[in-house]
């Protein structure tokens, strides 16, 4: 097991350094000159020379990349070219309400997802599995922002039941807090409970007709031990991945929702810097979007390799 997880660990640096050079020479394929855009309309040559040495962007595209590497693996993303302040304290103030969005969407994908996907699984052509085509039919073909447009408009305006825009910190006032994630939470989140409801009733499904689940039910077992003990451990080993490959989505998702809800975070931080050819900063939040992508996905491909040890030998 251990060779196991130490290849995939290092398969993950060589993704993460591949992953890097693309986010670096990508970024600049943006048109403009940011050190036109900070030096404004009115500056001189000699004004715009000035800026970008001051900024390195006279180095070679190598050694820009070296420096912001270098730089970067110590915790400096650099300063901001807009905003004058340090990425890393921009990224800190806004990781917080994007994970807390994220990590919500999570939580109501897996608790609506995961029981209509078992129930349907369990009882194809039941009402349950008809519930769960319904379900997935409606969810999925409604965008993320065209549902919270609508959660906003009908929920929001016409009710007025619950904020359509802002933040509270859970911090502050927990209560709150919850009020106030209640309908992004919902936008960012039905996409993937349908997503994984879909591949857990098939899954299930197709556990339920195995021999050792009829075995299971020969021997007297009741209908919940062989559903949980027998068919469920099994059932669930493809769900892993679905999960951890739904997370880039949930992440943008979560992004396009926190501008149509108003809320702080990575996404009007990400709207901004690719409006002022903040080079530095884009590149620091696309860096680290792309890193929690990929931790994600190395932390499935291990629990993956525990719950199915065919995998280890792969």
């Amino acid at each position: 097991m251990s060779a196991f997880i130490v290849r995939r660990l290092a398969e993950a640096v060589l993704v993460i350094f591949l992953a890097s050079l693309a986010v670096f020479f990508v970024v600049r394929l943006i048109p403009g000159d940011p050190a036109e855009l900070i030096a404004g309309d009115d500056a001189s040559t000699e004004d715009v020379d000035e800026i970008r040495a001051r900024l390195g962007l006279n180095d070679s595209a190598l050694v820009q990349y070296w420096n912001w590497v270098t730089d970067a693996s110590q915790g400096d993303f650099g300063t901001s070219y807009t905003r004058n302040l340090p990425v890393r304290k921009l990224l800190r103030n806004a990781v917080q309400p994007t994970l807390e969005l994220a990590v919500a969407g999570y939580i109501f994908a897996v608790l609506v997802g995961l029981p209509i996907g078992i129930l349907a699984g369990i009882k194809p052509g039941g009402i349950a599995d008809y519930f769960a085509t319904g379900f997935t039919i409606f969810t999925l073909g409604i965008p993320n922002f065209i549902l919270g447009l609508l959660l906003l408009w009908v929920v929001g305006v016409e009710f007025g039941w619950l904020p359509v825009s802002g933040r509270v910190a859970v911090s502050e006032n927990p209560l709150e807090a919850m009020r106030f994630l209640i309908l992004p939470t919902i936008a960012v989140g039905s996409a993937l409970a349908a997503v994984l409801a879909r591949f857990v009733r098939a899954s299930v499904q197709e556990v339920m007709n195995q021999d050792y689940v009829r075995t299971a039910r020969a021997k007297g077992l009741g209908e919940r031990q062989v559903v949980l003990r027998h068919a469920m451990r099994n059932a669930l080993i493809p769900v892993i991945t679905v999960l951890a490959l739904q997370l880039g989505g949930l992440i943008s998702g979560a992004l396009v929702i926190e501008i149509v809800f108003s809320r702080p975070g990575f996404g009007s931080l990400l709207i901004n810097s690719v409006v002022g050819r903040d080079y530095v900063l884009l590149q620091a939040l696309l860096a680290v979007l792309v890193a929690i992508f990929i931790a994600a996905n190395t932390i499935a491909d291990i629990a993956y390799g525990f719950a199915d040890p065919r995998i280890r030998v792969r």
